[in-house]
């Protein structure tokens, strides 16, 4: 009589066929989702992240941190985890149900020679390369991708112009695609997002709208672009600061020094309070070339 099968799968997700949850034995949460592995691990502070694993033969309850190398994000908790896989789980039905086509492909491509391509309809192509990747339209595609966001010519990259793609096709993406693709464009195109749906964004809801106006505030102040820990004085950030936070050839610039438990960057830069941070004319760091931060 041969040995039963050991058992991988612990619970399945209702809704969500062949998504199973467990736990490690350190009690780690665990999900299958067809051949992918999740975990939510523990990190410092008591926060927890996502990490992925693949093709891992073994029960559920013999899993080991060792098995998942993937960091995918921070989680709240147990219930963010299991809605981040049942959302995984639920965008992978979705492009099963798309039936995209992989080709053999040998095109030129703006990011090199395409190393092999996804057909998701007649006219719309995505392209893989040995560095980066993107969309290809036809020129009758290409038509239809609003003005604002239209490139010439019908390619769009894989990090932010592809959301202009699924913006013009909903249909030919799945609904954590049309998401992410409309994140992307709130956040990168602000005011091609204001235009398709007649809202002013507020701050807060756009990365790029927020940069705009945090420069547009600091024009006449000095905002750090560089930094390094200063060898010279004891407890102090050296940094170089310029007007507005401009760069290239011409710009001038002044060193300050900042205390190092008050410099923290923030999202678009630091500024400089000329009331308390002095300006700085002694020996450089930057000179010596060690322990330079950004």
């Amino acid at each position: 009589m041969s040995a039963a099968t050991p058992r991988i799968r612990d619970d399945e997700a209702p809704g969500y066929p062949g998504v199973c949850f467990g736990h490690s034995a350190d009690g780690y949460p665990l999900a299958l989702a067809g051949e992918t592995a999740f975990a939510m691990v523990p990190a410092r502070n008591g926060r927890h992240y996502l990490v992925t694993g693949w093709r891992i033969r073994r029960p559920m309850a013999e899993w080991t941190r060792s098995d998942f190398y993937g960091h995918a994000g921070e989680l709240a908790d147990e219930a963010a985890f299991r809605a981040h896989v049942e959302e995984n789980a639920l965008h992978r039905q979705q492009r099963a149900a798309l039936g995209r086509r992989e080709i053999h492909s040998r095109a030129h491509t703006p990011w090199g020679t395409s190393q092999g391509a996804t057909v998701y309809a007649e006219g719309v192509v995505a392209h893989s390369t040995a560095g980066h990747g993107g969309f290809h339209l036809s020129a009758e595609r290409n038509r239809k991708v609003h003005d604002m966001l239209r490139a010439d010519g019908g390619w769009y990259e894989q990090d932010c112009q592809w959301a202009a793609v699924a913006q013009a096709f909903p249909q030919l993406f799945t609904g954590f695609e049309k998401a992410c693709a409309e994140k992307t464009i709130r956040d990168w195109y602000p005011d091609a997002w204001e235009a398709i749906h007649g809202t002013e964004l507020k701050p807060g809801q756009s990365a790029k709208k927020d940069e705009r106006a945090f420069f547009e505030k600091h024009t006449d102040d000095w905002v750090v672009v560089s930094a390094i820990r200063c060898e010279h004085q004891a407890g102090f950030t050296e940094v170089i600061a310029t007007s507005g936070g401009k760069r290239g050839p011409g710009t001038e610039e002044r060193r300050f020094l900042v205390p190092t438990d008050e410099y923290h960057v923030g999202r678009f830069g630091f500024v400089i309070d000329v009331a308390r941070h002095r300006v700085y004319g002694g020996p450089s760091s930057f000179m010596d070339c060690q322990g330079r931060d950004t």
